[in-house]
């Protein structure tokens, strides 16, 4: 391999929602870098599980019925 062409690859703490911080190597910033995160795993639906219904009350959704109703889907 080539010497010289790859990023430093080094210790970050990421901080996740919840406050809690997580240690992980990355070759984002400098070593000992702090990322905050605005989603993370313990929150988004697909990690999650998806159980929040998609709620559309005279949206696109309910637009996009109505305007092909009538073509049997």
């Amino acid at each position: 391999m080539r010497k010289d062409i790859h990023p430093d690859y080094h210790n970050i703490s990421v901080k996740m929602t919840d406050g809690t911080v997580v240690e992980m190597k990355s070759t984002w910033g400098k070593e000992g870098d702090i990322m905050s995160l605005d989603i993370d795993p313990s929150v988004h639906p697909a990690w999650t599980g998806g159980t929040s219904r998609l709620l559309d009350t005279g949206g696109r959704v309910s637009k996009f019925k109505n305007k092909y109703a009538g073509l049997g889907f």
